[in-house]
């Protein structure tokens, strides 16, 4: 599919990946790029660019920041503090392992289309905003590492990387994330795309790593809506990803317990982003992309306020 291109940079981009962008809805783009606007502002006080609010004086404060204007006024000491603006640093950390394969409508898009298609948007826009992006793809191991550039043209490379063949390995969160949190230096906003296929203690300890680095982290969990609702029917047989090998059996006998399962895996890793102040989503493949992205961004920018 050709896509009219009216931009300078994106003459150089791959027309698939163009047509999923463009085709995003005017509403969630402005969404998306509303809120990576937001982001740009830092969530801790300086001294260094926009006066943001006053706070009272307390001994140990430097008088150099005191507010004397005030103080004539209503006779109390105040002390200025800053926000301050910065450029976005944002690395993208995309599932590559072969589970992120699998999509149960023929027509639909896989679970890794799905989710490099939200994290090329996401990409796009703070490139856009001369952002960095940077890109670290995996499976049990960190396969390809990209860092940070605010240079339009990063993108073809970004999404010449997220296109790549999925390996045959599985999901090892903990050790990716322990790995990642070593070599991102600077804090940054980390944007986990992934199916999140592993244990969850193992999660959580990784994320924790993540976190005790001081990186703001999101997380976009992508599923099929076959791995949510299980809706299989009769005699199946199921092919193993990750090597897991096949299984032959009653679906319909399987669906009630495997729904538990799968709710606890969910209610597991929320309630742990809860508790680290982490975003975390479910997105669904057989949603609309700027309809879920949409939902997302709303959602995070209203909690952030």
């Amino acid at each position: 599919m050709e896509v009219p291109v009216t931009e300078g940079y994106a003459k150089y981009l791959d027309p698939r990946m163009l047509a999923k962008i463009a085709g995003l809805s005017l509403r969630a783009r402005l969404v998306v790029e509303g809120y990576v606007t937001g982001m740009h502002r830092s969530p801790y006080h300086g001294f260094s660019v926009e006066f943001a609010e006053h706070r009272h004086y307390t001994p140990g404060d430097d008088v150099k920041h005191m507010d004397w204007k005030v103080y004539g006024r209503t006779d109390k000491l105040y002390i200025k503090q800053y926000e301050e603006e910065t450029n976005l640093t944002c690395m993208l950390v995309v599932d590559c392992s072969e589970s992120m394969g699998y999509k149960s409508d023929p027509d639909g898009l896989s679970k890794h289309e799905y989710g490099a298609t939200a994290a090329a948007a996401i990409a796009y826009l703070a490139l856009h905003q001369q952002d960095a992006v940077g890109l670290a793809t995996f499976d049990d191991s960190v396969s390809r590492f990209m860092r940070p550039s605010n240079n339009l043209a990063h993108w073809k490379t970004l999404i010449h990387e997220m296109e790549q063949n999925l390996g045959p390995r599985k999901t090892s969160l903990r050790s990716v994330l322990s790995d990642l949190a070593e070599r991102i230096q600077r804090r940054a906003l980390i944007v986990l795309v992934s199916d999140m296929f592993d244990n969850p203690t193992r999660i959580i300890q990784g994320l924790r790593k993540m976190r005790y680095r001081k990186h703001e982290v999101i997380i976009l969990q992508i599923m099929d809506p076959q791995e949510l609702e299980f809706s299989f029917r009769g005699p199946v047989l199921f092919e193993g990803l990750e090597q897991t090998g096949r299984l032959f059996t009653d679906a319909g006998g399987l669906r009630r317990r495997y729904r538990e399962e799968v709710d606890k895996f969910l209610a597991t890793v929320r309630r742990a982003c809860r508790n680290m102040r982490i975003d975390y989503s479910v997105f669904d493949t057989s949603k609309s992309l700027d309809a879920s992205l949409t939902t997302f961004l709303v959602n995070r920018s209203a909690h952030l306020k």
